[in-house]
Order: C-alpha cells, then structure tokens, then sequence
C-alpha cells in the first residue's frame, strides 16, 4: 500500500491514525523534494520484489536516478549538483526508502559522501572537482569502503588493516573491505587505508580496475538488493593524486566523513523511518479492509487493541520525526554549533532506529501471521 501525496494542508483521512498534515515540510521547496522522490519511487516499485527475491542490485532504478540528475543532488551547484541540504536529502531518503529501501540505502551512501565533501573542503579541490565531474558527466556511483572483518567500522578509530604502500609515482594497496553496498555498480570508492611508514592513515579515491575484486558474501534476509559483498584489493596501483586525505590517529585528525558531528549520516535513519511508515500503512489497510470472524464480521481496525497499537505507532513516527527533523534543522540554522551536536546526532539516530523497529513489531502484531509469510 503507498502512501498517497497530499498538500500539507490536507484534512485529516476519517480512520487515519495520525493526521495527513506533514508537518515537516516547511516549503513548496520541501514539497517538491518529496514529490520528486515519489515519481521515481513509483517507477521502481514494480521490480522492488524481484530485486530482493534474487539479491542483485538494481540496475534499472540507478538508470532511472542518472536520468532524473538523483547522483549529484548533494553536489554544490557550482560543480554542477543541485545543492540539496540535509533536512531535505532527510524527506528524499525517507520517500525513497518506503518504497525501495534497499536502493535508498545504496544512494544514501552516495548522497552521504558527496554532502560531506560539499559541506567541509577536507579534499584537495581538484580532486573533489574531478569527482564532481565523473557524477554529474559520467553517472558515477561511489561509497565509501570503511569496514573491514577484523576491525569494524573503522570510523570509530580502528586503525585500518588495508595498507597503503609508496611506489613509484603512486601507491599500492592492499587489503579486503566488508559490507561495501552497491558493489557491483560502484565507479570509484574512497579506501580507508593504513599509510605504511606513517603514524597516520589515509582516505584514496580507487576507480574500480585492475586488482580490485568483488567477493560474493551477500546472503542476508533483509536488503539484498544491496549486493553489499566484500572488496578485495590485490596489488592496486593509484597515482600520488588518490591521496586525497590524511586522517589520524586520533580524534585530533578527523576522517572527512566524521566531521560536522556525522550528520549527513542521519540519511540513514531517515531511510529507516520510511520502511516504518511502509509497514505501517500495510497494517491500516489490513486493518481497514480485513473482516475477522471473532469480532463477528468486524474490520480489524474495530478492535481496540488494535487501535491502541496504531496510536502507539502514531506515537513512535511522531517522536521519532520531530527528534529527526529537529535535529538536521538545527544543524543547519546554527553553522557555529555544527562541530558540538555530536551527542545529539547519535541520539536521534538511535531514536529513530529504535523506533522504526518497533514499528514494524507492531505492524506485524496487527496483521497477525500472514506478515510473517514470504
């Protein structure tokens, strides 16, 4: 069942459990956003399942972001992006992701990246520019390869085991990275790698070539669309110019994608919010439409247990945008404060993760047995 569109100003839907009004668009310019995000959504939505049921990566809904200009629209408009802001790569990710959440995730990824280049000149500018160039011109999808068997998302400090070793005029890497969504699809990636002869580490922009191989370990029973398999880097040369940042060790010498309090990662929470609102309004239209004997021909909706849980979703949606939304809204207004909202970022991530699995709980104990059906 998909949501349907309305103005912000719609009335109320008679046994709708939280009202029509969206009180997170600000502006026509909010609107569009998700309007647009809608429209793409909606011609996706017929080979979602298949997608998920085969566990490949869903080429014809990228086709159709590279067509709509999606790639690039956290790219500065200098460099030929559209400038998106957070708050509203937030409403694009969370239509996006009620409908095909697993490419959402892809692009978040994607989008995440490109907006913290945007936001903090960590990259040497022809360096971010050539980049640019290969999105907006060459359709390129990215992601950044931070997670590794042995020591985990290496945001988190880690130091990493991929090592980058000097050659002559360039680099040669070594190593393997997990969980790297997207990976068939992807042009070029930023490696996270230990810089061998140095205290410090270092982020290289690899285009996909030569040594870099995917290894198919993928097999999971949710977002299989991803295809998030490992990559192994054998022997990969890259010129001196993939350098393009030097991080750590320590919190003294941030990674690019760590600063700015990570907010761009509140992309992700957003995505998990739509698969929330997505369940949510399967089990309304159950509720609404199914007649259960033991209410004596009733619609399930009747019942005020179930109606107690769909105020309690009402609840967890509510709380969990006004945290979300809040947040990113801040963030924006308060450019002095962006460095020291740390806490309240990983705060509302955790919220709204939190809150959109007890979502889906709660969508399921509506409906009942058949949601556990494949």
């Amino acid at each position: 069942i998909r949501p349907v569109l309305t103005s912000p100003l719609a009335a109320p839907h008679r046994n709708t459990p939280m009202s029509t009004l969206d009180t997170r668009v600000r502006d026509a310019l909010d609107q569009a956003t998700i309007e647009r995000a809608d429209a793409l959504a909606r011609q996706m939505a017929p080979s979602v399942a298949q997608h998920d049921r085969d566990g490949r990566f869903a080429h014809d809904h990228f086709a159709l972001l590279r067509a709509d200009g999606a790639l690039a629209l956290t790219l500065p408009t200098a460099l030929g992006g559209e400038g998106l802001s957070l708050y509203r790569t937030l409403l694009w990710q969370n239509q996006l992701g009620r409908v095909a959440p697993a490419t959402a995730l892809c692009l978040g990824w994607h989008l995440m990246a490109l907006g913290c280049l945007s936001h903090t000149a960590s990259w040497p500018a022809e360096a971010f520019a050539r980049l640019a160039h290969d999105v907006v011109h060459k359709g390129h999808l990215i992601n950044i390869l931070v997670t590794e068997r042995d020591h985990g998302n290496l945001m988190r400090g880690a130091a990493p085991g991929t090592v980058a070793q000097r050659s002559a005029q360039g680099w040669v890497l070594q190593g393997r990275k997990a969980y790297c969504s997207s990976a068939p699809a992807l042009a070029q990636m930023v490696v996270y790698a230990r810089i061998e002869g140095e205290a410090s580490y270092g982020e290289f922009l690899v285009p996909r070539g030569e040594g870099v191989h995917i290894i198919d370990t993928w097999d999971t029973a949710g977002m299989r669309a991803t295809e998030s398999h490992d990559i192994e880097l054998h022997n990969v040369w890259v010129p001196d110019s993939a350098l393009v940042h030097r991080y750590g060790p320590g919190p003294d010498r941030p990674s690019s994608f760590s600063i700015g309090s990570r907010a761009w990662g509140l992309q992700l929470p957003a995505l998990y919010l739509g698969i929330a609102e997505a369940a949510r309004d399967e089990a309304l239209a159950f509720a609404r439409n199914y007649r259960a004997a033991s209410l004596g021909g009733q619609a399930v909706i009747d019942a005020p247990a179930v109606q107690a849980k769909l105020g309690e979703i009402a609840f967890l949606l509510t709380s969990a945008r006004s945290q979300l939304y809040g947040v990113a809204e801040h963030w924006e207004r308060n450019p002095h404060l962006q460095e020291h909202l740390g806490d309240a970022v990983a705060v509302a991530k955790v919220a709204a993760g939190r809150c959109a699995t007890q979502v889906v709980q709660l969508a399921v104990e509506i409906v009942g047995g058949q949601a556990l059906s494949r």
